[in-house]
């Protein structure tokens, strides 16, 4: 599979109506078949990760966004099943608190990032700054507009400190966010998902996709860069997201460490 063409080159003036949301047929496979494959990369990813945590040299921070309903849960669900719980952490941005609000607002961002030979998943992120803000219009423009800077030049400080950074986009249509909310209600598993708000946030559709296009277009950096997702169909999204991060962890040549002084030692 060719993840590559879901990368936004730097520079790339992004217009989402032109991005695919359902790209499942270049898969070449269906659902049930795709269900194998995704274990078989679960496994492959697990692996990556153990050599990422035992070498202890590098660290990878994955950001996940997207609409309501996009998959952001799910993807860490069946993405990371496999993986070592010890060397990864999935943290998840809520409403900032008053703490929170009283500093800047990357200082609760900063505290999350991942430790050497970690993992670190944000289930929304730094971005909130300049997509919930600048939809619902909590600070001026000339505040918000100055943001897009400082995500570049944070990123681009943790790139420089040893930090792989991947960012998707779960890009669904606004036809497939109605019938997932519409499951939502009707599912009494899933209802505990659904909230007022969501229905509110919708109403919003147009403002949001706006303001991931800016996002997208000028903070998709070559040290940190953005993948706009095809995500109507959740078990593509999987695959997609599995495979670039397989080729990602496996371009930082990864190894066991050596441990010298173990010749002639001999357990009894």
């Amino acid at each position: 599979m060719n993840t590559s063409i879901y990368r936004v080159r730097r520079g790339t003036k992004v217009r989402l109506q032109s991005w695919p949301t359902d790209d499942s047929t270049k898969f070449g496979g269906t659902k049930s078949t795709a269900k194998a494959t995704l274990t078989e990369l679960n496994l492959r990813l697990a692996e990556l990760q153990q050599m990422l945590y035992a070498q202890a040299e590098r660290r990878v921070l994955i950001v996940l966004q997207g609409m309501d309903t996009s998959g952001k849960d799910g993807t860490i669900k069946h993405v990371f099943r496999s993986i070592n719980p010890l060397g990864v952490s999935a943290v998840n941005f809520k409403r900032p608190t008053e703490q929170e609000l009283a500093r800047d607002y990357l200082w609760r961002i900063h505290q999350h990032v991942p430790p050497r030979g970690h993992i670190t998943i944000f289930n929304r992120s730094h971005y909130e700054d300049v997509l919930v803000v600048r939809v619902h219009g909590l600070v001026p423009e000339s505040v918000w507009s100055k943001r897009y800077d400082h995500i570049c030049d944070f990123e681009r400080m943790l790139a420089d400190e040893g930090t792989v950074i991947r960012k998707f986009f779960l890009h669904i249509s606004k036809e497939e966010q109605k019938r997932r909310l519409q499951e939502r209600l009707e599912n009494p598993s899933k209802r505990w998902k659904f909230e007022h708000g969501d229905v509110e946030e919708r109403k919003r559709w147009d403002s949001y996709q706006e303001a991931y296009e800016a996002v997208l277009s000028t903070t998709s950096q070559e040290f940190a860069p953005w993948y706009i997702v095809p995500s109507d169909k959740k078990w593509y999204r999987n695959l997609v997201i599995s495979t670039t991060l397989i080729e990602t962890l496996e371009s930082m040549e990864l190894r066991y460490p050596s441990v010298p002084g173990l010749a002639g030692i001999c357990i009894e």
